[in-house]
């Protein structure tokens, strides 16, 4: 059941607040750098087994959200992550799959050598062992991308070395997976396979999933949960409510044609 919850300027509509499920809890966070307020009073539920994704324009602070869960900005309030008996556990595990991958695409250096080079302090070019090279197919595996391991990772398209970096970022499984705009660029096909590949793993090992995206119709489509952020959190809760609000539309301006444009 949810409840809605309103301040001045912002509408949310929050799970109940006995909820049993693992969840993480941003509660007033605020972030201020160089005498600039980036965010202010962002209040956020993010449920394990369910996708959240946060829309807005560019400068909205979706990133700043990001890098505060990261752990790579200092902001004020709180953000606990709770397991189901309503314990707090210090240590919230992070995956982080980034927009893009910089890299010289003339190195050669396959996808395997690439990942290897995450699971071993050896270098590989002395020789990957058996172990490493199985662990390496798991982890592929996992992110649907195992026929990728001897492509060179310059010749991997975008698609495929986001699967590349989703493989990484679930190894260990993560508590909390973080996609920051991790499709921009991406041709349709890589796009749908890549987030059908989030959905399965959201759905086989419940993990609570952080998406930023500007691509509304691909929000509506995967989103369990939508956060409209300009500053702080404006409107949150399922994709059809968010999209209704007038906070939508302010930040977005009209519809046309019946479907909502390119944030």
């Amino acid at each position: 059941m949810q409840k809605s919850r309103n301040h001045p300027g912002k509408r949310y509509l929050l799970p109940d607040p006995m909820c049993r499920l693992c969840h993480i809890d941003l509660n007033g966070v605020g972030v201020v750098r160089g005498g600039q307020t980036l965010l202010r009073d962002v209040n956020l539920h993010i449920h394990c087994g369910q996708m959240t994704v946060l829309i807005g324009q560019n400068g909205a602070g979706k990133t700043t959200l990001v890098r505060a869960l990261l752990g790579e900005v200092g902001h004020t309030g709180s953000i606990r992550h709770i397991n189901e008996q309503g314990v707090d556990i210090h240590h919230l595990r992070t995956g982080y799959v980034p927009q893009h991958l910089q890299f010289d695409r003339e190195m050669p250096v396959t996808v395997e050598d690439f990942v290897a080079a995450a699971f071993t302090r050896r270098p590989v070019w002395t020789g990957i062992s058996k172990a490493t090279r199985e662990e390496v197919r798991e982890a592929l595996a996992q992110a649907d991308a195992q026929e990728l391991m001897r492509t060179p990772l310059g010749r991997c398209s975008g698609g495929e070395l986001q699967r590349v970096l989703l493989a990484l970022a679930l190894r260990p499984l993560p508590d909390l997976l973080v996609l920051d705009e991790p499709v921009s660029g991406v041709d349709q096909r890589g796009l749908k396979l890549f987030l059908d590949t989030v959905s399965a793993l959201k759905r086989s090992h419940h993990l609570a999933i952080l998406l930023v995206s500007h691509d509304l119709n691909l929000v509506r489509e995967y989103a369990d949960q939508v956060a409209l952020v300009d500053g702080t959190i404006l409107v949150q809760g399922p994709p059809e409510i968010v999209f209704a609000s007038p906070e939508f539309d302010r930040v977005f301006g009209q519809k046309r044609n019946g479907e909502e444009a390119q944030a």
